[in-house]
């Protein structure tokens, strides 16, 4: 438990201007206890995801999830994930995959801001899931030929990333590197890096 509390000390954000308290909390954890996440649990995340900004209001977002009560279904998820996820993300809870909707549906034309949507939706899911003390873990670390054939994904769905979520554990049921890993500051680059004011002066000739 000491080691547990640790983590999440180290994992806060340490921020230059006062962000909400949320934001500082959400991290991508990789030890998970086997504590449930019940199925109400579930939907209230879902939920969140679902009132996000959308383009033309499509909301494109597609879910497709197992959990660790549907062995069968879950090493199913778990094989299409690359080896150097495997080794935690067998440890969570829920495995959700997340989907975007190709096209538009009211005209049946592409959709160029349908991954955006979608990323901005999960960012939402992993809030209300840090507000709930669960953490999630997005994974773009995956096999997406054996993903789409093994989990029958029709063609109209873009497979945009996997999601594992899960109640926190002790960083020491983890094996090295991912120990050290859960130990570690976040980090982010300075504002300077990414803000402009007035003009873009990325120093290009």
């Amino acid at each position: 438990m000491e080691t547990q509390v640790a983590s999440l000390a180290i994992k806060e954000a340490n921020t230059h201007y006062p962000v909400h308290p949320l934001l500082k909390k959400r991290w991508s954890a990789r030890a998970f206890s086997q504590e449930e996440i019940s199925e109400d649990t579930l939907h209230t995340l879902i939920e969140a995801a679902a009132w996000s900004a959308s383009s033309m209001n499509e909301q494109p977002w597609r879910y497709l999830y197992t959990t660790r009560r549907n062995p069968e279904l879950f090493e199913a998820f778990h094989s299409c994930l690359m080896a150097g996820n495997q080794p935690w993300a067998k440890d969570a809870d829920v495995l959700l995959l997340s989907l975007a909707e190709k096209n538009h549906q009211k005209t049946g034309q592409p959709n160029a801001y349908a991954l955006h949507d979608v990323g901005a939706a999960n960012t939402s899911l992993l809030l209300q899931a840090a507000s709930m003390d669960i953490y999630g873990h997005m994974m773009g670390g995956f096999d997406r030929a054996k993903t789409s054939s093994l989990l029958q994904i029709p063609d109209h769905l873009e497979i945009v990333c996997f999601i594992a979520l899960g109640y926190l554990a002790s960083p020491d049921s983890l094996e090295e590197p991912f120990r050290g890993r859960e130990l570690n500051a976040r980090t982010r680059k300075p504002l300077s890096e990414i803000l402009y004011k007035d003009s873009l002066d990325l120093g290009l000739e």
